[in-house]
């Protein structure tokens, strides 16, 4: 009976180590709001803040469609500046022309492809294309999502040291690579980061640019 008291005995105390030692361990589900790294790696900003890695995105959507490619999107931290859409009008430049489709690097690359217009909007970002990482412009779409996400990862953006996405009325207005259904060959779509709202424009006026990239495993 005396050996029995002292197995018990030691049980519980095997037990109370057990869970003096116990960790826990941080979630690394992808989530809205995780930092995407130079290296491809995405953590949560807590896990980022204590490693050695460099920030170069923020995650602000998570593809749950399998009809739409990748595991979902990231925003880089920084706007591009001011640039045209295009260099001449009166040159359709192949984008789908649809405000409902996931499709910025499709149109980015047409942008870039289209022998008898230069976009000075997709060069701009073509010049981003390092680290592995395929920068585009977004399309409607895509900047949908993204107002959406805005107060989740602003904060993010601030403490990596990126622009926030602006809410002032003068100062929100972005280009996206959607051209304008039945005028393809001179306006684009404008997307307002403050409001929502879009815009037909002329593809010589210069607006900024918010790159995004799409998730990959």
């Amino acid at each position: 009976m005396k050996k029995i008291h002292f197995i018990l005995i030691a049980v519980i105390g095997l037990m109370c180590v057990a869970c003096d030692k116990h960790i826990e361990m941080p979630d690394l589900t992808l989530k809205t709001g995780h930092v995407l790294c130079t290296d491809g790696s995405l953590l949560p900003y807590s896990e980022y803040s204590k490693s050695k890695r460099r920030a170069i995105a923020v995650v602000f959507h998570i593809n749950h469609n399998q009809d739409v490619q990748g595991d979902g999107y990231a925003v880089y931290l920084n706007d591009i500046y001011p640039s045209e859409f295009a260099d001449t009008l009166g040159i359709k430049q192949g984008t789908s022309c649809s405000i409902a489709a996931h499709d910025g690097n499709e149109n980015t690359y047409a942008l870039l492809n289209t022998a008898k217009a230069a976009s000075p909007l997709a060069e701009s970002v073509f010049a981003m294309w390092q680290y592995g990482q395929s920068a585009y412009i977004p399309s409607v779409e895509q900047m949908r999502l993204l107002y959406s996400a805005k107060s989740t990862i602003n904060p993010i953006l601030e403490q990596l040291g990126g622009e926030p996405l602006p809410d002032e009325a003068d100062d929100c207005w972005y280009w996206t690579s959607t051209e304008v259904d039945g005028q393809d060959s001179h306006k684009a779509w404008l997307y307002s980061l403050g409001s929502g709202a879009m815009q037909e424009t002329p593809k010589l006026q210069a607006h900024r640019s918010r790159p995004i990239v799409t998730l990959n495993k």
